[in-house]
Protein backbone atom coordinates (compact mmCIF):
# COMPACT_ATOMS: atom_id res chain seq x y z
CA UNK A 1 0.00 0.00 0.00
CA UNK A 2 1.16 3.37 -1.05
CA UNK A 3 1.12 6.57 1.14
CA UNK A 4 1.24 9.97 0.38
CA UNK A 5 3.65 11.80 3.52
CA UNK A 6 5.27 15.51 3.63
CA UNK A 7 9.00 14.43 3.20
CA UNK A 8 11.50 15.10 6.21
CA UNK A 9 14.63 16.40 6.28
CA UNK A 10 16.83 13.51 6.53
CA UNK A 11 15.44 12.17 3.32
CA UNK A 12 16.42 15.21 1.05
CA UNK A 13 19.32 13.26 -0.26
CA UNK A 14 16.83 10.14 -1.20
CA UNK A 15 14.57 12.67 -2.95
CA UNK A 16 17.03 14.74 -5.24
CA UNK A 17 18.19 11.19 -6.43
CA UNK A 18 15.06 10.76 -7.79
CA UNK A 19 14.62 14.08 -9.02
CA UNK A 20 18.45 13.02 -10.77
CA UNK A 21 17.03 9.89 -12.21
CA UNK A 22 14.39 11.58 -13.60
CA UNK A 23 16.15 14.03 -15.15
CA UNK A 24 18.12 11.25 -17.09
CA UNK A 25 14.89 9.27 -17.86
CA UNK A 26 14.08 12.75 -19.40
CA UNK A 27 16.82 12.62 -21.61
CA UNK A 28 16.34 8.96 -22.58
CA UNK A 29 13.04 10.11 -23.83
CA UNK A 30 14.81 12.74 -25.90
CA UNK A 31 14.12 15.98 -24.23
CA UNK A 32 15.72 18.47 -21.21
CA UNK A 33 12.96 19.73 -18.98
CA UNK A 34 14.80 19.32 -15.93
CA UNK A 35 18.74 21.01 -15.75
CA UNK A 36 21.59 20.87 -12.90
CA UNK A 37 20.16 24.69 -12.46
CA UNK A 38 16.54 23.26 -11.52
CA UNK A 39 15.31 21.33 -9.80
CA UNK A 40 18.60 21.28 -8.02
CA UNK A 41 19.49 19.70 -4.25
CA UNK A 42 18.37 23.76 -2.66
CA UNK A 43 15.13 23.43 -4.50
CA UNK A 44 14.53 20.25 -3.09
CA UNK A 45 15.66 21.23 0.44
CA UNK A 46 13.70 23.90 0.46
CA UNK A 47 10.56 22.00 -0.61
CA UNK A 48 11.19 20.05 2.22
CA UNK A 49 11.45 23.42 4.68
CA UNK A 50 8.43 24.74 3.65
CA UNK A 51 6.33 22.15 3.93
CA UNK A 52 5.96 21.52 0.11
CA UNK A 53 7.97 18.56 -0.25
CA UNK A 54 5.94 15.27 -0.43
CA UNK A 55 7.05 11.62 -0.84
CA UNK A 56 5.07 8.79 -2.05
CA UNK A 57 6.25 5.82 0.06
CA UNK A 58 5.24 2.00 0.41
CA UNK A 59 6.71 0.23 3.57
CA UNK A 60 8.53 2.73 4.38
CA UNK A 61 10.26 3.30 1.57
CA UNK A 62 10.03 6.20 -0.95
CA UNK A 63 8.81 5.55 -4.13
CA UNK A 64 8.09 9.23 -5.45
CA UNK A 65 8.73 12.89 -4.78
CA UNK A 66 6.95 15.93 -6.00
CA UNK A 67 5.94 19.61 -4.50
CA UNK A 68 2.59 19.60 -3.45
CA UNK A 69 2.49 23.55 -3.21
CA UNK A 70 -1.00 25.45 -1.49
CA UNK A 71 0.28 29.40 -2.02
CA UNK A 72 -0.01 31.23 -5.16
CA UNK A 73 2.12 30.81 -7.87
CA UNK A 74 3.08 33.56 -9.43
CA UNK A 75 4.10 32.63 -13.05
CA UNK A 76 0.44 31.32 -13.28
CA UNK A 77 -0.83 34.95 -13.10
CA UNK A 78 -0.14 35.32 -16.81
CA UNK A 79 -1.33 32.83 -19.20
CA UNK A 80 -2.18 32.72 -22.70
CA UNK A 81 -5.45 31.07 -22.28
CA UNK A 82 -7.52 30.76 -19.33
CA UNK A 83 -7.50 28.92 -16.32
CA UNK A 84 -10.93 26.87 -15.71
CA UNK A 85 -11.47 28.54 -11.87
CA UNK A 86 -10.16 31.15 -9.83
CA UNK A 87 -10.98 29.24 -7.02
CA UNK A 88 -7.91 28.62 -4.10
CA UNK A 89 -5.28 25.41 -6.05
CA UNK A 90 -2.70 23.36 -5.58
CA UNK A 91 -0.24 23.33 -7.65
CA UNK A 92 2.06 20.01 -8.55
CA UNK A 93 6.10 20.86 -9.35
CA UNK A 94 8.69 18.26 -9.71
CA UNK A 95 6.99 15.26 -9.61
CA UNK A 96 9.21 12.07 -10.53
CA UNK A 97 9.59 8.02 -9.22
CA UNK A 98 12.18 5.93 -8.48
CA UNK A 99 13.23 3.83 -11.58
CA UNK A 100 12.01 0.41 -10.10
CA UNK A 101 8.76 2.05 -9.53
CA UNK A 102 8.06 2.84 -12.66
CA UNK A 103 5.37 1.19 -15.66
CA UNK A 104 2.93 0.18 -12.39
CA UNK A 105 0.84 3.40 -12.55
CA UNK A 106 2.06 4.71 -9.73
CA UNK A 107 1.26 7.70 -11.08
CA UNK A 108 -2.56 7.55 -11.37
CA UNK A 109 -1.66 6.36 -7.66
CA UNK A 110 -0.02 9.52 -6.35
CA UNK A 111 -2.29 11.52 -7.97
CA UNK A 112 -5.43 9.98 -6.49
CA UNK A 113 -3.78 10.64 -3.11
CA UNK A 114 -3.10 14.28 -4.20
CA UNK A 115 -6.56 14.78 -5.09
CA UNK A 116 -7.54 13.47 -1.66
CA UNK A 117 -5.11 15.64 0.22
CA UNK A 118 -6.32 18.82 -1.86
CA UNK A 119 -9.85 18.05 -0.88
CA UNK A 120 -9.24 17.21 3.39
CA UNK A 121 -7.90 21.06 2.54
CA UNK A 122 -10.87 22.38 1.22
CA UNK A 123 -9.23 22.93 -2.67
CA UNK A 124 -10.79 21.88 -5.47
CA UNK A 125 -8.45 23.28 -7.73
CA UNK A 126 -4.94 21.47 -9.29
CA UNK A 127 -2.90 23.21 -11.87
CA UNK A 128 0.34 21.50 -12.89
CA UNK A 129 2.81 22.71 -15.91
CA UNK A 130 4.64 20.79 -18.54
CA UNK A 131 7.63 21.26 -21.28
CA UNK A 132 5.63 20.58 -24.40
CA UNK A 133 7.79 17.85 -25.67
CA UNK A 134 6.92 16.22 -22.29
CA UNK A 135 4.62 13.78 -23.82
CA UNK A 136 4.25 11.28 -21.54
CA UNK A 137 3.70 13.45 -18.61
CA UNK A 138 1.31 15.10 -20.92
CA UNK A 139 -0.68 11.66 -21.06
CA UNK A 140 -0.50 11.09 -17.62
CA UNK A 141 -2.32 14.52 -17.21
CA UNK A 142 -5.02 13.99 -19.05
CA UNK A 143 -5.77 10.20 -17.97
CA UNK A 144 -6.10 11.76 -14.41
CA UNK A 145 -8.55 14.39 -15.57
CA UNK A 146 -6.55 17.37 -16.01
CA UNK A 147 -7.71 19.55 -19.36
CA UNK A 148 -5.41 21.70 -21.22
CA UNK A 149 -5.86 25.75 -20.24
CA UNK A 150 -2.73 27.32 -22.32
CA UNK A 151 0.22 28.02 -21.62
CA UNK A 152 2.58 29.90 -19.10
CA UNK A 153 6.08 31.14 -18.50
CA UNK A 154 7.80 29.03 -16.09
CA UNK A 155 11.71 28.63 -15.35
CA UNK A 156 12.67 30.52 -18.45
CA UNK A 157 10.42 28.60 -21.20
CA UNK A 158 7.14 28.37 -22.06
CA UNK A 159 5.01 25.47 -20.35
CA UNK A 160 1.68 23.63 -21.28
CA UNK A 161 -0.52 24.97 -18.55
CA UNK A 162 -3.22 22.25 -17.49
CA UNK A 163 -5.96 21.94 -14.64
CA UNK A 164 -8.39 19.82 -13.15
CA UNK A 165 -11.46 20.62 -10.49
CA UNK A 166 -12.62 18.33 -7.70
Amino acid sequence: MFTLELAKKEEVKKCYEIILEGMAFQRQQGFTQWTKEYPNKDTISDDVKNEKGYVIKQNGDIAGYMCIDFSKEPAYDNIKGEWRSDTPYAVVHRMAFDKKYRGIGLSETAFKMIDKLCLEKGIKNIRVDTDFPNLRMQHILKKNGFVNCGAIMFQGGEKLAVDKLL
